[in-house]
């Protein structure tokens, strides 16, 4: 039996053309029907749906890393084994993805306009493990902050096994920070790893006597990994501009659950294919230093300046970090894996690799 056709104005329209579906159609779909309501409205602010007119196949040419879902409309679809099906867009044929059922399509018409929701697989299976991971210990996480779903796509937690999140999440321990507060500051050892969970914080260093401000940080960025990464004094004080509430890590909880999963380390000879095959040096000495004996063709982003050069580089672009012993680079390195960049550590550093010639 066919299923009632949603009204048109079922999914809202943010501007002429775009069309985005509402929570409610997405928490009658089945691979979201567990996300909490927040959950959910945050994905309803990202996800677009696509109209495809009469006649047409809309699951020709779709990559196989896709789920497709019909959220209006009525659809014919052929079966690989024989036979045909109409679906209508809100019955429960359609609460599972058209390309993912058990008898696969092998090709579909439009009977008549309809809206359908195209939505990564890789993303849902994030949005699934994180929110069941965290409902298990029975912890709700924001979906606002260090668990955002755009931090969760491309941020430190993107590139982390699924088996440590649970370990992650019961590690991290929940910091009231008042305002005026500094939770670290310029000279002190490194102990803890820091996610704003809420609240803004400014970040200082003393430059001739004078406090230079360098950044002011909101919720779901991070601070007090390059001490811990590079095994140095901390280079900056970090202040609470507003009450807010932190995530930590110890140092220990650090390296084993964030810093090694996320420090990709690759010898001189294979980072050297990587160039080759068009991957990037990225000196992160100072331009001293660079000037000196820098790799051929090597960018230089001293450390200092790593996190203006987050919305500079080609994220597309492969790189490979350098500086004299490791240190800094590893700190280089994991400050951009953190953003999303494809960055590998350079082993030893120019310590380990023949000195190269003076251009």
């Amino acid at each position: 039996m066919r299923g009632r056709v949603p009204p048109a104005h079922a999914a809202e329209q943010s501007c002429p053309g775009i069309l985005k579906p509402t929570p409610q159609q997405l928490a009658a779909l089945a691979p979201l029907a567990g996300l909490s309501r927040e959950r959910l409205a945050e994905l309803a602010e990202v996800a677009l749906i696509e109209r495809a007119a009469r006649g047409s196949d809309p699951l020709a040419g779709r990559e196989g890393e896709q789920s497709v879902f019909l959220l209006a409309g009525e659809m014919l679809l052929a079966l690989q084994g024989g036979g045909t099906l109409v679906v209508v867009g809100g019955s429960d044929e359609t609460r599972q993805a058209l390309n993912r059922r058990k008898e696969r399509v092998a090709r579909a018409r439009a009977i008549t306009d309809v809206d359908l929701l195209v939505v990564d697989d890789e993303l849902l299976d994030i949005l699934a493990t994180w929110d069941q991971v965290a409902a298990a210990r029975g912890r709700e996480i924001s979906p606002t902050g260090p668990f955002s779903l755009s931090s969760l796509r491309i941020g430190a937690f993107a590139q982390l096994p699924a088996a440590r999140i649970d370990e992650l999440l019961r590690r991290f321990e929940r910091v009231k920070a008042a305002r005026g507060e500094s939770l670290i500051r310029e000279g002190d050892e490194g102990d803890y790893y820091y996610l704003v969970e809420a609240g803004r914080f400014q970040v200082s260093r003393l430059v001739g006597g004078a406090e230079v401000v360098l950044a002011e940080l909101k919720a779901g960025e991070a601070f007090g990994e390059e001490a811990l990464v590079s095994e140095a004094k901390r280079n900056a004080t970090v202040t609470a501009l507003t009450d807010g509430h932190v995530l930590r890590l110890t140092r220990a909880h650090f390296n084993e659950l964030l810093r090694e999963p996320l420090l990709r380390r690759v010898g001189f000879a294979d980072a050297s294919e990587k160039v080759r095959r068009g991957a990037l040096w990225l000196d992160v000495r100072y331009p001293s230093e660079y000037q000196y004996d820098k790799l051929p063709g090597a960018i230089n982003v001293p450390l200092a300046e790593v996190r203006n050069m987050f919305a500079v580089l080609d994220r597309s672009k492969d790189y490979i970090a350098y500086c004299q012993s490791g240190r800094r680079s590893a700190a280089a390195a994991f400050l951009f894996a953190q953003r999303g960049f494809k960055v590998w550590l350079l082993e030893g550093g120019l310590k380990a690799v023949e000195k190269p010639e003076k251009p």
